[in-house]
C-alpha cells in the first residue's frame, strides 16, 4: 500500500454504515475506567455519529451525578456533515471528590435528547493506584504450546458459553477490563517473511470476511461471546488487532491492520463495552524489532502516526493501546517522545524482573510516567501474574503465588490502573465448568479474592 492509499484511506475511514448491526450514535469513554483513586486526573472522552443524509447541529454535555447545569462539566456545539462522526475530549481532576458517582453525556440535536451515563467509583487513597488488578489479558489461545502446556488444550475446547462464564467470573472479582491478546494467529516474525509477496496465511479466532481460516477452536465465535457478556456486566473489551507478524509495523502491516480494524469496527462497534484498540506486535523497551536493521524505531513511530488517525476517525473517543517491555529503555527517550503522543495507553510489563545491568523497576516506572505526562498519554502497569516453569522441557508458565503479586500492588503504588497477563490459564473460578491449568489457577483466583474481600 502506497502512503497515497493510506492517506486516502485515512481520510475516509467511515465503514458502510448498511454492514454495522446497529448504528452507533453516541458514546462516552472514561480513561482509565472505574474504580480510579482522586489522586488521579480523568480523560473523559465522548464521540457523536450523525447518521442522516444533511448536516445537522448539536450540542453536548457532561455532568457529574446529574444532568442539571449546576453539575456540568462541559460544554461544547458541534455542526456535522452526514454520515460523520466527531469527538470531544477534557480533563477532570478527580481530588475532592471520593465516593459513588456517574458521568453523564448529553446530546442535544434540535428537540431530540438522548443520554448516556458511566458509573465511577472514586476512591479516597495516599496514591494514584486502586491497589487492585482492574482487568486482565484473554488469550484465546496461548501462541507456544511449550508456555501453555498446562492450558492451551483446554482453552482450544472452550465453547461460547464457556468464554461467557469466563466473563463473569473476571468481573466477579473486579477484573473488569479484558484484553484480548490478539484476533489473529501467524507466527511469522519482522524481517523475516514474505507477506507482502506470498500473502498473508494467519488464522482467524472469529469468522472473518477478510482472511477466512480459521484457528482449530471450538468456540464459533469467541469475539462475540465475550463482547455481548461484556455488555450485560457493564465491562470493557479491547480487541487486540493482530498477529500480522511478531514485531513488524512495517507498510504492509499498517495496511493490514487498517483493514482488520474496519472489519473489527463492522462486525463489533455496535457493543457498549467496545473500549479501546490494542496492538498485537508489542516489543521490547527499546522500540526495536531486536532484528539490529536500521530504521525500525521510525517505522514503528510512523505506523502509529497513520494507525491511530485512521482509528480516531471511525471512533474518535476510542483510545488505542500497546504493551512493551521496561527493558533497554535507555537511549529510546527521544522515540517515545515522538511515539506516545499517537499512543493512548502504554501497557508496560516486566519492572519485578528487570536485567541486572538495566534500571529498577521503580526507575523504569517513573521514567515512562514522566514521558506518559509529558506526551498526554496514559501508562498502565501490565503485571504478570505468571512464573516460568523451568524444566526441561520448556518454560512453561504457573500461577504465581499471591505473596508476589500483592508485593507488585503494594511496590507500584503510581500506576492509574493495572492489568494482568493473563487471566485463561492461570487464574479460575472455582464455578467454571472448564478450568484450563487446573488447581493451581483456582488457588490464586480464591487468594486474590481473599484479598480483594478484605480491602477498604
Amino acid at each position: 500500500m502506497t502512503d497515497d492509499e493510506i492517506r486516502n484511506l485515512i481520510k475516509n475511514p467511515m465503514p458502510d454504515q448498511q454492514t454495522l448491526k446497529s448504528k452507533p450514535e453516541m458514546s462516552l469513554t472514561l480513561i482509565p475506567p472505574s474504580p480510579i483513586t482522586d489522586k488521579i486526573t480523568l480523560d473523559i472522552r465522548a464521540a457523536v455519529w450523525n447518521q442522516g443524509r444533511s448536516a445537522e447541529d448539536f450540542e453536548i454535555f457532561i455532568y457529574l451525578d446529574k444532568a442539571e447545569p449546576e453539575y456540568q462539566l462541559y460544554q461544547k456545539k458541534l455542526r456535522l456533515r452526514p454520515c460523520s462522526v466527531e469527538g470531544i475530549r477534557f480533563s477532570w481532576p478527580t481530588q475532592g471528590h471520593p465516593g459513588k458517582h456517574e458521568i453523564v453525556l448529553e446530546v442535544l440535536q434540535g428537540a431530540k435528547r438522548k443520554c448516556l451515563n458511566q458509573k465511577l467509583n472514586i476512591i479516597a487513597s495516599e496514591f494514584r493506584s486502586t491497589a487492585r488488578i482492574g482487568g486482565a489479558y484473554a488469550g484465546l489461545l496461548h501462541w507456544s504450546e511449550k508456555e501453555g502446556k498446562y492450558w492451551n488444550k483446554d482453552l482450544a475446547k472452550m465453547t461460547d458459553a464457556q468464554w461467557r462464564e469466563l466473563v463473569r467470573s473476571m468481573h466477579a472479582i473486579g477484573m473488569d477490563i479484558i484484553l484480548i491478546q490478539e484476533i489473529f494467529r501467524n507466527q511469522e516474525y519482522s524481517g523475516k517473511h514474505n507477506i507482502e509477496g506470498d500473502g498473508y496465511k494467519g488464522r482467524a479466532f472469529y469468522p472473518s470476511k477478510l482472511f477466512p481460516e480459521r484457528m482449530p477452536i471450538a468456540a464459533e465465535d469467541p469475539l462475540e461471546a465475550i463482547f455481548d457478556e461484556a455488555d450485560k456486566l457493564g465491562m470493557h473489551v479491547c480487541p487486540g488487532i493482530g498477529l500480522y507478524a511478531w514485531f513488524d509495523y512495517s507498510p504492509g502491516s499498517l495496511e493490514w491492520h487498517i483493514k482488520v480494524a474496519q472489519e473489527i469496527w463492522e462486525r463489533y462497534g455496535h457493543h457498549p463495552s467496545f473500549y479501546a484498540w490494542k496492538v498485537s506486535e508489542e516489543g521490547h523497551g527499546s522500540l526495536t524489532d531486536l532484528s539490529g536493521k536500521p530504521g525500525t524505531r521510525e517505522m514503528l513511530v510512523d505506523f502509529f502516526i497513520k494507525f491511530t488517525a485512521h482509528l480516531q476517525r471511525i471512533a474518535p473517543d476510542k483510545p488505542t493501546m500497546m504493551a512493551r517491555s521496561t527493558h533497554g529503555m535507555r537511549g529510546a527517550e527521544e522515540t517515545y517522545r515522538k511515539l506516545l503522543p499517537h499512543l493512548d495507553i502504554l501497557l508496560a510489563f516486566c519492572f519485578h524482573r528487570m536485567p541486572e545491568t538495566d534500571m529498577t523497576g521503580e526507575d523504569a516506572a517513573e521514567m515512562l510516567q514522566n514521558l506518559c505526562n509529558e506526551a498526554g498519554s496514559h501508562l498502565w502497569m501490565n503485571m504478570e501474574v505468571f512464573l516460568f516453569e523451568d524444566n526441561e522441557e520448556g518454560n512453561a508458565l504457573i500461577p504465581r503465588p499471591i505473596e508476589q503479586v500483592l508485593n507488585d500492588l503494594q511496590r507500584f503504588p503510581n500506576f492509574e490502573k493495572i492489568v494482568c497477563y493473563q487471566y485463561p490459564g492461570l487464574i479460575n473460578s472455582p464455578e467454571m465448568s472448564i478450568k484450563p491449568g487446573g488447581s493451581p489457577t483456582v488457588k490464586l483466583y480464591t487468594d486474590y479474592k481473599a484479598y480483594l474481600d478484605k480491602a477498604p
